[in-house]
């Protein structure tokens, strides 16, 4: 028998992580983003990371179609972004309320967060609700500042020492 889904998210919320926004742009589907905590790195050599996206959101399909996306880590202050690109508005207010450029692949990177990478996709994996998209690292563009972390269904900050 496995965990149930409820002791399962509650384990989850025990695992803090930084707060990521996946863009992506195509011709037929526009700029699309979201907001993902399920961010990795896989390897090094060649540089590849991986995302998590749940297989009913749009902006799965549009990397899909464009083959390529951004991960953009958030910084501290960029609480409202977060929640901006977890839904509530419509793709092209989520973009109109934020500052971009477009990335060598043509994705989206969000200005002044803490860290983009631009991806093009390797592979593609279903995994129960979600997939699992591997990309190549194109490029990074790294700022200064503090990530936001999110814990316990609420965001944090770091603490100094």
């Amino acid at each position: 028998m496995t965990v149930s889904v409820d002791d399962f998210k509650k384990a989850l919320q025990l695992w803090a992580s930084g707060v990521a926004v996946v863009t992506t742009y195509s011709e037929k589907m526009g700029l699309q983003g979201m907001t993902v905590t399920a961010f990795s790195s896989v390897s090094v050599d060649p540089p590849q990371i991986l995302v998590c996206i749940n297989k009913n959101a749009d902006t799965g399909e549009g990397i899909d179609v464009s083959g390529c996306f951004a991960v953009n880590i958030l910084n501290s202050n960029q609480q409202e972004i977060s929640n901006q690109f977890a839904g509530g508005i419509d793709q092209q207010q989520r973009f109109a309320k934020n500052d971009w450029t477009r990335a060598i692949t043509g994705a989206p990177l969000l200005n002044d967060t803490l860290m983009s990478l631009d991806c093009s996709v390797v592979d593609k994996v279903k995994a129960g609700t979600h997939w699992i998209i591997i990309g190549a690292v194109q490029a990074s563009v790294c700022r200064s500042g503090e990530p936001v972390l999110y814990y316990r269904g609420g965001y944090r900050q770091l603490e100094a020492n």
